[in-house]
């Protein structure tokens, strides 16, 4: 290496040092620079018409990481003339959107007439109290609301707030959208565009980007980085590999790791090893999992893995949800750490689960087969003339609140779903269905 080399690139060092990471140097300032979301922002996409007409109303944008959904929200309110508030429902409380409700109120929409937006970067994340304060702002025209969020808005937004917006899906970039963002980033970056790079292959860089924009860039800034001196950065996929396998993260929430721990996880509790289970529970608290995603595996897996061995099980996994909903982190590694060492602990049985696709595999190919009449509700004279409900047992009227009465379809008699498993719940279950039901779960059966 020369020392023109040397310091040509001591200075580039000096200069990225000085500025801010590519994926935030290269967020798009207009809809002409984004790329993606040709369903939202190209020709007669709802969000054009909304820049195009002035007409912005509340929205959430639901999507993967990386695809846009801040920049977005940017690029919509700078359009527009907008003043733009942003909060992140990790970090703020009913306090700081009270704060920033007030200074929309005493702020420029007074003088333009034109309500500033409000941005909520993770609004799941957001309790029931703090998604109550923003109600009356977002209804009253105070603010506009852009959420976003990588969850269902549907179960995790409150419905009066969720009313109040639409929500528009966006998608992983595919390989031409990544390939726009790469392109320009190489003939625009005030960094890389002085820099002979040559991106010879593409494959590994959009497998290891999946769809994520900032992921992306983030890539391309670690193996640029790689090379020293002012020879051609030349980019393969082995480049990539070895730069990834060198700089790997302890954990991305939103990668390869993330569905790599959160099975390991599943499968310690599914073992019956609290130890283990615990284990994965500290790594992805740790690395920034949201505990709410942690909270809605552990009712999956009270319901599919523990069961009827312990009905309990789901009751205190649904109680485990609430509560992280309600009081957030740091304190909601208690009860995750509580309902994690008990469904761990617990009997297992996956009977229920097994039972539930066994009938909707019978349904799928039974869809003709008729209701019983004695099974079918008779409201009508007519139809109690042509022998609705005629036989039908009353269960309560009998001993033991129950009557020998057939409640399959005909062509389906005497098929059995439910097969109780061996623990101590199920078999009192399986002991009261033989004497109920002989002939599907006496002797032999």
């Amino acid at each position: 290496m020369t020392q023109d080399d040397i310091m040509d690139t001591d200075e580039n060092i000096g200069r990225s040092r000085m500025l801010p990471p590519l994926p935030e140097r290269m967020r798009p300032q207009t809809l002409e620079g984004y790329a993606g979301q040709k369903h939202l922002v190209g020709p007669g996409g709802v969000l054009r018409h909304m820049i195009e007409t002035g007409n912005l109303t509340s929205f959430i944008l639901w999507g993967p990481p990386g695809v846009g959904k801040t920049t977005l929200a940017r690029i919509m309110a700078r359009n527009l003339g907008r003043e733009f508030f942003t909060l992140s429902a990790v970090s703020a409380g009913v306090k700081e959107v009270r704060e920033v409700i007030d200074k929309a109120r005493g702020g420029s929409v007074f003088f333009s007439g034109a309500a500033p937006v409000l941005f909520i970067d993770e609004i799941h994340r957001f309790n029931k109290s703090q998604q109550d304060a923003l109600l009356g702002a977002v209804e009253d025209g105070t603010v506009v609301l852009i959420g976003a969020t990588t969850e269902n808005p549907s179960f995790e937004v409150n419905s009066p707030l969720l009313s109040r917006c639409q929500v528009f899906v966006l998608r992983s970039l595919g390989p031409d959208d990544l390939q726009e963002v790469l392109d320009r980033t190489l003939r625009e970056d005030v960094l890389l565009k002085d820099m002979d790079i040559r991106v010879t292959e593409t494959g590994a860089l959009f497998r290891y980007s999946g769809g994520d924009a900032r992921k992306l860039l983030n890539i391309l800034e670690m193996c640029v980085s790689s090379f020293s001196g002012n020879a051609p950065k030349v980019i393969d996929n082995n480049t990539v590999t070895s730069c990834l396998q060198e700089n790997t993260a302890i954990y991305d929430k939103n990668g390869e790791m993330h569905y790599d721990i959160i099975s390991a996880f599943i499968k310690s509790v599914r073992g019956s090893d609290p130890n283990a289970a615990l284990y994965w529970l500290g790594r992805m608290l740790a690395g920034g999992e949201d505990p709410l995603f942690i909270a809605r595996r552990l009712c999956i897996l009270a319901a599919e893995d523990v069961g009827l061995a312990n009905p309990n099980a789901l009751l205190l996994a649904n109680s485990c949800f609430q509560i992280v909903h309600s009081i957030g982190m740091p304190e909601a590694r208690i009860p995750l750490s509580e309902t994690t060492i008990y469904l761990a602990s617990s009997a297992k049985s996956n009977a229920a689960y097994l039972a539930i696709d066994k009938a909707m595999e019978l349904a799928s190919r039974t869809q003709t087969s008729p209701v019983p009449l004695h099974l079918r509700n008779a409201p009508t004279k007519l139809m109690e003339d042509l022998g609705y409900s005629d036989g039908y047992k009353y269960a309560h009227d009998y001993p033991g609140h129950w009557a020998d009465l057939e409640f399959m379809p005909q062509d389906l008699s005497g098929t059995t779903l439910y097969e109780p498993a061996d623990n101590k719940s199920e078999s009192a279950l399986k002991a009261r269905l033989a004497a109920l039901w002989p002939k599907y779960y006496g002797p032999g059966h």
